[in-house]
């Protein structure tokens, strides 16, 4: 399977928050997600799949305060960075990045590593489920960074079980995701590096911008530079 978009990141204060502003905006609430042990994170989930992004889905994500202090300078996301945290208690949530699945992360990290960007090290990490345990490795730099302002996405390779599969539809669909960003030349090599297609990044201020189609209309969800 080539590499795809996998899912968006929607960053919030708190998860009640999250959910809140998914109702809100999007009109629907959020499907259950679970706790992530290595970052000291939990999520909600919501399926946005298409054609065109078969097994996408919106993640939205904060610390969870009831979670151990994870053994990390830094969580993943930016989860930590001030400057960020500082603009979503004052904004609300917010696309902040996506992650892309690749069929080999260790040979699309050396691809990116080629054009001396640290993705980060391929980390493994897990949750449980009703269905089960859910196994994945991803790309976590030390440091945290998302890069490029969230358009460098982050990379993953699910193990036996995709977690779209037990999503039921939302009635939210993905139309597009639209980058623009300064460095754009560099990430639309970095993006070919990793076979990812259908999404071109173009000169301009740094944004991610996906189009929804919801029961209220088409809704499109911006980081602004986030």
């Amino acid at each position: 399977m080539p590499a795809q978009i996998d899912h968006l990141v929607v960053v919030a204060s708190t998860l009640e928050q999250g959910v809140a502003w998914c109702e809100a905006s999007l009109g629907v609430t959020p499907g259950p997600g679970g706790q992530h042990p290595l970052m000291g994170t939990h999520n909600r989930l919501l399926r946005i799949a298409t054609v065109d992004f078969p097994r996408a889905y919106l993640e939205i994500i904060a610390i969870n305060p009831q979670a151990t202090v994870p053994d990390r300078a830094r969580r993943w996301f930016d989860l930590d960075d001030q400057l960020l945290r500082a603009q979503i208690e004052t904004h609300g949530p917010r696309l902040a990045h996506f992650v892309v699945s690749v069929p080999q992360l260790d040979a699309a990290v050396a691809a990116v590593a080629a054009l001396d960007i640290d993705r980060g090290e391929a980390l493994e990490a897990s949750r449980m489920t009703e269905r089960g345990l859910l196994q994945w490795r991803i790309t976590v730099r030390r440091d945290g960074q998302r890069l490029f302002d969230g358009a460098l996405p982050t990379l993953i390779e699910w193990g036996d079980t995709h977690p779209a599969g037990a999503m039921p539809p939302s009635g939210i669909t993905l139309q597009s995701l639209t980058v623009t960003h300064p460095q754009a030349a560099l990430l639309r090599t970095a993006y070919d590096a990793i076979g990812l297609s259908g999404v071109a990044p173009r000169p301009g201020p740094a944004n991610l911008a996906a189009t929804l189609n919801t029961p209220g209309g088409s809704i499109v969800l911006e980081s602004n530079g986030l």
